[in-house]
C-alpha cells in the first residue's frame, strides 16, 4: 500500500487531502501543532497522527521517521502546513516575518529534506500547497506572499534536482477556499454574514465562488498519481480563474 505524509493535516485543505488520499488507498500520516484536530482526522481515516511543528528540524525529522516506522516507507509528501501574516513593510514586525517564513518555507524544506531519501527509494512524489499569493501581490500580505512565492520556487528546485532520480515535485496555488483561515479573513470584512464576505471576496473570480477543500484535495491526489507521471516542476493555480483576470479592465465590464 502507498504511504503519504500530510503536514498541516488537521483542518481545511490538509484534512481534506488526508481523507482523499485515504479513500484512494494510502496509509496516511497527518501532522500539526495541535493534537486534537490531527488526532480526530487520523482516527477517522485509521491513520497516524504526529504532533509536530514542521519549522523545527527535530519535529520534521521525527514525523518522517514515525511514518516510515509505522507504514514501512513513504511514497507521497504533501507540504501543506502554513500560517498567515498581516502587514505592509512599514507595519510588519521582523519577528512576524521570520515566523511566517519559518513555517511556510523552512518547514517545507526541513520536511522534504527528511523525506527525500525515502521518496527516492520508492520514486515518490511531492506536492506543495502554496497560494495564488505566490503569483500575485495582495495588500498588507508581504510576509505571506513572499513565503508562498519562495515555496513555489523551493518546489521547482526539488523537481530539477531530483527528477532524474524519479521523484516528481509540483506546486498547487489555491485561490479562495473555504477553510478556517479563509473564514477568518472574510469575517474581517465586517459584513453581515460569512457568505456575504465570500461573495464580495470572489465577485471578480470567473467562477464567482470560493473553492471547497475537497476540490484542492482532488488536484493533490491527481498530481501524486500515475496519471500525472510526466508533470514535474509545475506551479498550478486552482483558483476558479482568479489569476487570468486583468484587473485593469474590470471597470469596463461593470459599465457595459
Amino acid at each position: 500500500m502507498s504511504v503519504a505524509l500530510v503536514t498541516g493535516g488537521g483542518t481545511g485543505i490538509g484534512a481534506a487531502v488526508a481523507r482523499r488520499l485515504s479513500d484512494d488507498g494510502y496509509d496516511v500520516t497527518v501532522t500539526g501543532r495541535r493534537p486534537g484536530p490531527i488526532e480526530d482526522v487520523a482516527a477517522e481515516i485509521d491513520g497516524l497522527a504526529v504532533v509536530a511543528d514542521t519549522s523545527v528540524e527535530e519535529d520534521a525529522s521525527r514525523a518522517v521517521a514515525e511514518t516510515v516506522e509505522r507504514f514501512g516507507g513513504l511514497d507521497a509528501l504533501v507540504l501543506n502546513a502554513g500560517v498567515g501574516g498581516v502587514g505592509s513593510l512599514l507595519e510588519l514586525e521582523p519577528k512576524v516575518f521570520d515566523e511566517v517564513l519559518r513555517t511556510n518555507v523552512t518547514g517545507a524544506f526541513l520536511t522534504a529534506r527528511a523525506a527525500i531519501p525515502h521518496l527516492l527509494e520508492r520514486r515518490g512524489a511531492i506536492v506543495s500547497v502554496a497560494s495564488i499569493s505566490a503569483l500575485r501581490a495582495a495588500p498588507e500580505s508581504l510576509a505571506y506572499c513572499s513565503s508562498k512565492a519562495a515555496l513555489a520556487m523551493l518546489t521547482q528546485c526539488i523537481a530539477l534536482d531530483h527528477g532524474a532520480d524519479g521523484v516528481r515535485a509540483n506546486c498547487l496555488c489555491p485561490g479562495w477556499v473555504r477553510t478556517p483561515m479563509a473564514d477568518s479573513e472574510v469575517g474581517s470584512l465586517g459584513l453581515d454574514s460569512r457568505e456575504g464576505g465570500y461573495a464580495v471576496a470572489t465577485q471578480d473570480v470567473p467562477l464567482r465562488r470560493p473553492g471547497e477543500p475537497e476540490e484542492i484535495a482532488a488536484a493533490v491526489a491527481w498530481l501524486l498519481s500515475d496519471d500525472a507521471s510526466y508533470l514535474n516542476g509545475a506551479v498550478i493555480p486552482v483558483d476558479g480563474g482568479t489569476t487570468i483576470v486583468d484587473v485593469g479592465t474590470l471597470a469596463f465590464g461593470r459599465l457595459a
